[in-house]
């Protein structure tokens, strides 16, 4: 019997299942033990008031494989716009084909794979349970002038109620199914007997505890929220990125999961991370404002650093293909801060939950002399790096949100959709920085969460799902493949646990 290199706690219960981390991933995974009678404990570090995970700080929205708005009625809730909305059938061989993209084809095949298939077949088995969805028409689609909806960028279910809504719902799910799920459990280590895992050694308000069960699913999260870690794996700088979502992933199972053996999966040195409110005080793990923090709607205006200068393409795809990745050039920008500039007619189009969001980092100047006084950029290097944009825009080409419009700005760098003159004041600075969401690196399973050793082996009664599980994401992320990754692998875990 080992527990890394400590004695072995008194033991105080004997269950079937052990789920460590109450995410959308661990609950996923709980759930799907508990219908098929297993005897289940979820633990989870955060108290009660802290719990959720990084689920909790999302919006929801969940990418799946549908063959349209007909495919979708059936199951999500009922809305009054839906008879005169357009959703694109987005497939799942277009799924897998966003995922090699934006992960410069280092994204594994087989759990791609299996994501892509059973994602949709995976929500509708939750919605089943009483997780409830709906089409996300304030986030992926605009309203067209004959006042229709066209949904964009392959992401357009969430749940209802947010992140927020996301964990109620399983904890009362988890409640109906008989989940003994318990707070403030800080797992540490892995028991291991006869070269099996058969439980975990976890502080808990009672003391230092040893729970015994017959197979473990890590559902814990990653290391994106201990500085020490994100500088030694993501580089330097990276100490600075400020937490979106739970103080709690520091990276503890992941230790444990590695000191019984197992391999790493997927790419430690990169991570998800966006652009985030640099200057509101609290903007860090903020449970009452959440994803509120974000600042998404980049790709109708440009973004410049202190000096001025615009420094990436900010219509180089939809918000869901570049969003994840653009928090790190934010990183690499002197002092780690940028500026979103709108204009006038730019303002009205910006997302209300994120961009009217109360205490928000903003100034606003009926000149863009005046705008770049206030924000501490020299006036005459802004005014040339917006004069320079806006005299190189083809004018030619309408403006459309709702695609790809190719409307270009031919400066550098240039921008290559959503080109729309900053011109009319008065002018908007919200100023930004790197917001991080969980890291990519993690544990090598198999496709059904199976932990891998070194060789290859399963290392037995040991499961992995959620942020925890490394190999489906590296450099970059489309948008709600996180969450739809966490149910779709948590599920297949808590089928074999």
């Amino acid at each position: 019997m080992s527990i890394g290199n400590e004695a072995t706690p008194a033991s105080t219960d004997k269950v079937d299942v052990i789920v460590v981390g109450g995410g959308n991933a661990g609950f996923t995974a709980a759930h799907a033990a508990a219908v098929r009678g297993r005897k289940v404990i979820l633990l989870e570090k955060g108290n009660e008031d802290m719990a959720g995970g990084n689920s909790f700080y999302t919006a929801g929205a969940t990418r799946i494989a549908h063959n349209g708005l007909a495919d979708l009625l059936d199951w999500v809730e009922p809305d009054e716009r839906h008879r005169c909305t357009e959703v694109p059938p987005y497939s799942a061989d277009e799924y897998a084909a966003d995922l090699a993209k934006v992960t410069e084809g280092r994204n594994d095949p087989e759990l791609t794979k299996v994501l892509v298939e059973e994602s949709q077949p995976t929500l509708r088995w939750l919605n089943s349970l009483g997780l409830k969805y709906r089409l996300m028409y304030e986030r992926q689609a605009f309203e067209r002038p004959d006042g229709s909806f066209l949904f964009w960028g392959g992401l357009h279910v969430g749940n209802v109620g947010g992140g927020e809504g996301l964990i109620a719902d399983h904890t009362r799910v988890a409640a109906e199914l008989g989940i003994d799920v318990r707070y403030g459990h800080a797992a540490q280590n892995l028991i291991v007997e006869n070269g099996r895992v058969t439980g975990v050694v976890t502080n808990s308000p009672l003391g230092e505890l040893s729970l015994r069960a017959e197979s473990v699913i890590l559902t814990a999260g990653g290391f994106e929220a201990d500085p020490q870690l994100r500088r030694e794996y993501l580089g330097e700088g990276w100490e600075n990125a400020k937490v979106r979502g739970t103080p709690n992933n520091t990276g503890d199972m992941i230790a444990a999961a590695l000191q019984v053996g197992a391999a790493k999966g997927g790419d430690w040195s990169t991570c998800h991370s966006v652009q985030w409110d640099a200057f509101t005080a609290t903007n860090e793990s903020n449970r009452e404002l959440t994803n509120r923090l974000t600042r998404q709607s980049y790709p109708f205006g440009i973004i410049v650093n202190t000096e001025g200068k615009r420094f990436l393409d900010e219509g180089a795809d939809f918000r869901n293909y570049t969003y994840a990745k653009y928090g790190k050039e934010i990183l690499k920008q002197p002092g780690s801060v940028a500026y979103q500039i709108f204009d006038a007619n730019l303002r009205p189009m910006l997302r209300t939950e994120e961009y009217d969001m109360p205490g928000i980092s903003v100034e606003v100047a009926d000149t863009l002399e005046e705008l770049a006084t206030k924000i501490g950029i020299d006036p005459e290097k802004l005014s040339k790096t917006v004069s320079d944009f806006n005299n190189s825009i083809d004018r030619g080409i309408t403006f459309d949100p709702n695609i790809k419009d190719g409307r270009a700005a031919a400066t550098e760098p240039a921008k290559s959709n959503w080109a729309a003159p900053i011109e009319t004041g008065p002018f908007y600075a919200y100023g930004v920085t790197c917001g991080i969401t969980f890291t990519f690196g993690g544990i090598k399973s198999d496709t059904h969460g199976r932990v891998l050793d070194s060789e290859g082996k399963h290392i037995e009664g040991l499961y992995v799902a959620g942020e925890m599980l490394g190999g489906l994401f590296s450099a970059n992320y489309p948008g709600g493949s996180g969450l739809a990754a966490g149910c779709v692998f948590g599920r297949r875990a808590g089928v074999l646990a």
